[in-house]
């Protein structure tokens, strides 16, 4: 696992002092770059290699070689110069490479420097920063990729989440038509999903491990990638204690992940040169911005070639799902939370409070809902942690703090393939928080192996008692966006799902099917007790609520559902206007 930030400043520290004075490029550069990753704990042999050979040409010249002076392929390229030259032109050298290297293998970083002066631009950010040697320490966190931290502000409508899916869905393609098809393809996939983002957030050490053990350690034909990829899983799921002693040095460096993610076995798929191609091709991109909370959406519509075509346009946005998290329990949460901040034994007794709040999506999918509203917890407990924290104290271990874990979120969803990809989201967005914890308090933190599981059900939530999923008097909120289907439109298995939820309800043929959800709800919320005097109204219950079409309230449906549901002292909290 990456360094703490305090000792990574420490080593920043000590490299300035140790190189203050150097100005020899030919002599000395390369051992500047090695303890430069030193400073990391990284061994710069296993993710850069000096003296990159790349073919240049230029209009009228003759094609020339050129050497990149150090090189980690799709993440940066050094550029190094004796003390006092150019920076501008050292980094117009550097440009000039790009032409030579393939697009997967592009860096998205360019770094120049003459020891005394760094220059880092990322290309991707467009952002450019410049410091002398000595302030190297002050500037050390523009060089979290390297230790292996990568936390980025999740963008609701962020083009690499688009992109990642595309490149997922020509891989999803070839598998397929290889005649690697269903259940098997569909858990490869979010196994590979996990990988990606495993190797650009700093669960798998060093950075791009993944994507080096493919080009290292499997043939260009992908004629053994099949074998190996079934020996990595087995890998990620055996406990380090329990490996074999003669186990390859690359593939021992994985970490045990557990979470029962890979411990299916999976009929080995054959793999050729375009395929594995394609993996690697899903490796170039920077899988530490995909957000969990779009992504899940996206990667299921890869499994179908027309909804492909309209990547993006068929989830429920993050601005949406957050006009019902926020009236349902964020906002009551947060303001509770500013009456609070300056008492210790109070934000103490609420952080225990958060850790026992449970939530629910009874139509789930790949676990938008639930993963914003995880995210969107955690911020609160990190705002917890600094208000408890204000005098800046550092931890030896960050994972006492940490009280809000992925548990406490419930699902049911009645496709498999979604209600896995709900799971692992679940678990990216945990790493991603735990990262902006680490960042926070000095000490990196990963909850790997993992030991905690969201209760994602594959059922059919109309059929199923969701008191088996998660019993009433522990539910806190049920939340999601279930699905549209108008009254008239509903095919035979949907009309006999909704039939026994309607059973009592008069008129109920004139319901559209999401109405269902709100019928169930209704009775969760309102379960029976012990005391048969008590009103509805009276007895302590959980809150709900829907995003669904307007048509509930119009038109004729209004009397019938709305009547029912008022009926059973249902009470409304909140409303929207009606949004695309």
């Amino acid at each position: 696992m990456p360094l703490s930030w305090n000792e990574i400043r420490s080593r920043a520290h000590e490299f300035s002092r140790r190189w203050a004075r150097e100005e020899s490029e030919r002599a000395e550069a390369q051992s500047f770059w090695n303890e430069f990753f030193a400073i990391f704990g990284l061994d710069r042999k296993r993710v850069a290699s000096f003296e990159k050979q790349v073919k240049l040409s230029r209009a009228g010249e003759k094609l020339k070689q050129g050497r990149i002076d150090a090189f980690w392929k799709g993440t940066l390229l050094i550029e190094h110069k004796s003390a006092g030259q150019d920076l501008d032109r050292a980094f117009a050298q550097a440009i000039d490479y790009f032409e030579g290297l393939a697009e997967r293998d592009l860096p998205r970083y360019i770094l120049v420097s003459d020891f005394a002066r760094f220059r880092l631009c990322d290309l991707e950010a467009g952002k450019e920063v410049e410091f002398r040697l000595a302030d190297l320490h002050k500037h050390i966190k523009h060089f979290a990729f390297v230790a292996g931290y990568r936390t980025q502000e999740i963008a609701a409508q962020n083009p690499v989440n688009v992109k990642a899916a595309e490149r997922m869905g020509a891989l999803h393609d070839l598998l397929k038509a290889s005649g690697y098809t269903g259940h098997a393809l569909e858990v490869l996939l979010v196994r590979l999903l996990f990988c990606l983002f495993a190797e650009d957030t700093g669960i798998f050490q060093p950075a791009s491990a993944f994507r080096m053990w493919v080009e290292e350690r499997t043939a260009v034909d992908g004629a053994d990638f099949g074998p190996q990829l079934a020996l990595l899983f087995q890998v990620l799921n055996t406990p380090e204690v329990s490996r074999g002693r003669t186990l390859d040095e690359q593939l021992a460096a994985f970490p045990y992940v557990n979470g029962r993610l890979f411990e299916e076995a999976l009929p080995i798929a054959s793999f050729d040169a375009a395929m594995r191609d394609a993996l690697l091709e899903c490796c170039g991109l920077d899988w530490s911005s995909i957000s969990p909370a779009i992504f899940g959406a996206l990667f299921q519509s890869i499994m179908d070639g027309r909804a492909r075509r309209n990547l993006g346009a068929h989830y429920t946005s993050e601005e949406n799902i957050l006009k019902l998290i926020k009236p349902l329990f964020l906002d009551e949460l947060r303001a509770e939370f500013n009456r609070i901040r300056g008492n210790r034994n109070k934000l103490f007794e609420f952080h225990k409070k958060l850790r026992s709040l449970t939530f629910f999506d009874p139509a789930c999918g790949c676990g938008n809902f639930l993963v914003i509203a995880y995210r969107e917890l955690r911020k609160l407990e990190l705002d917890v942690l600094r208000a408890s924290h204000a005098s800046g104290q550092q931890f030896l271990d960050i994972h006492q703090l940490i009280r809000v874990d992925v548990d406490q979120f419930y699902g049911i969803e009645i496709e498999e393939f979604p209600a896995q990809i709900a799971q692992v989201a679940l678990w990216l967005i945990d790493h991603q928080m735990n990262v902006r914890v680490s960042e926070e308090f000095g000490l990196y933190f990963a909850r790997i192996p993992l030991r905690t599981t969201p209760h994602i059900h594959c059922a059919n939530a109309l059929r199923l008692d969701w008191n088996d999923v998660l019993p009433a008097e522990r539910a806190s909120y049920v939340l999601g966006n279930p699905p549209f289907v108008g009254a008239k439109f509903m095919d035979d298995a949907q009309r006999a799902d909704v039939a026994a939820v309607f059973a009592s309800i008069a008129n109920a043929g004139l319901l559209d099917f999401v109405a269902a959800w709100y019928v169930k709800a209704a009775r969760y919320l309102h379960r029976p007790t012990d005391r048969p005097t008590d009103r509805p109204t009276d007895r302590p219950t959980c809150r709900c609520a829907f995003v669904s079409t307007n048509s509930i309230t119009q038109g004729e449906q209004v009397g019938v559902l709305w009547g029912w549901l008022l009926a059973q002292g249902i009470h409304i909290h909140f409303v929207h206007r009606t949004f695309q």
